[in-house]
């Protein structure tokens, strides 16, 4: 991976920027877009093309205040603004006059904004050349009501200081917004507001990009690094499973699939079939049924007597194995310098 687009040059000085080059651009972020005025085309457009957004309920009374301000905004463009309080939408549409023609899509991305509680002082910055909007739409990336409220409370973080940091990081205006997340800056950085929030709702926690854009802004004022890989200097963060499932003690083996149903269970008379007592008399029944329950009491009492007889047996003595003896090779040396010792010791105490 080469280096970010986003942190790979300084910006260009005002001179540089009117120069557009006609060959391959190394910085396609630094260039400036040429500004289009009303004399490129003074015939203005043919076709009218209008875009309409709904808004909620509780953000009537806000749009009713600044929507003199709106139409004011849009008047340079000669773009028609419409506010239906009844219907509950706003609505943007070009004139013969508009001479812009992406100024259309611009007002209907300020109209949206506006729809999501973005405030009009930010909205109207959309109209600028460098400026972009993104809304995101998170609401069907969980599914479960209450793991997506943690994540983008996550998102926000403790007093909004996770989207402040995203904000100075990105030099983008970020507001979230029930399902939707609103964005508003340059192109670059919409690019990495959307992978923090799909990522953070996809369970990746925001400080993992923040850290990495934080390390990027650093290394992008190294000049030596210009054209080097930067993926040994941004932190590798992998998924760690902390918590395991508990399995049961007892657990069910299943059994084979089989399309036919199980066998019906032997009826008493089945069973006196089999054995043959079906044919005897009732004599002979009690007979069997008394030797049958004789056994079973033999068998019975042999266990109890073979049970009582294991207190009196002796335990087994456990076998040493005889050790091996192993040959220590003596150190004559050091035996005769310990009786030198021995020797020298006597004879100072004779003295």
């Amino acid at each position: 991976m080469a280096c970010d687009p986003l942190f790979q040059f300084p910006a260009m000085s005002d001179t540089e920027e009117q120069e557009v080059p006609d060959g391959p651009v190394e910085n396609a972020w630094a260039l400036k877009v040429p500004e289009f005025k009303p004399e490129h085309n003074p015939h203005g457009v043919l076709e009218t093309s209008s875009f309409a957004t709904l808004f909620p309920k509780y953000r009537e009374a806000y749009l009713r205040e600044v929507w003199p301000l709106v139409q004011k905004a849009l008047e340079p463009y000669f773009i028609r603004a419409e506010l239906d309080a009844v219907e509950g939408s706003m609505t943007v549409s070009t004139t013969r006059r508009t001479w812009d023609p992406y100024s259309i899509i611009k007002a209907r991305d300020l109209i949206k904004l506006m729809a999501r509680s973005v405030p009009y002082e930010q909205a109207v910055k959309v109209m600028q050349d460098e400026v972009s909007a993104d809304i995101i739409k998170i609401g069907s990336l969980v599914r479960k009501k209450d793991r997506f409220v943690k994540r983008r409370q996550r998102l926000i973080g403790p007093n909004g200081s996770t989207l402040k940091a995203i904000e100075l990081l990105t030099n983008c205006y970020v507001l979230v917004q029930g399902n939707t997340v609103a964005a508003l800056g340059p192109h670059r950085g919409l690019q990495h507001v959307r992978q923090i929030v799909e990522e953070t709702m996809n369970n990746i926690h925001p400080i993992y990009n923040i850290k990495a854009l934080m390390i990027k802004r650093e290394l992008a004022k190294n000049p030596q690094l210009k054209n080097e890989n930067w993926d040994r200097f941004l932190p590798n963060f992998k998924k760690k499973n902390t918590t395991k499932r508990k399995q049961p003690l007892k657990k069910k083996e299943k059994k084979a699939y089989t399309p036919f149903p199980p066998p019906m269970p032997e009826s008493k008379v089945d069973k006196e079939l089999a054995s043959g007592q079906y044919f005897m008399l009732e004599k002979q029944r009690r007979a069997a049924k008394k030797k049958e329950q004789r056994e079973k009491m033999a068998q019975e009492a042999a266990k109890r007597t073979e049970q009582r007889n294991k207190v009196y047996q002796p335990p087994k003595e456990p076998t040493k194995k005889p050790q091996k003896k192993k040959d220590d090779q003596i150190d004559v040396e050091a035996l005769k310098a310990k009786v030198k010792k021995a020797q020298k010791k006597k004879k100072r105490a004779e003295t």
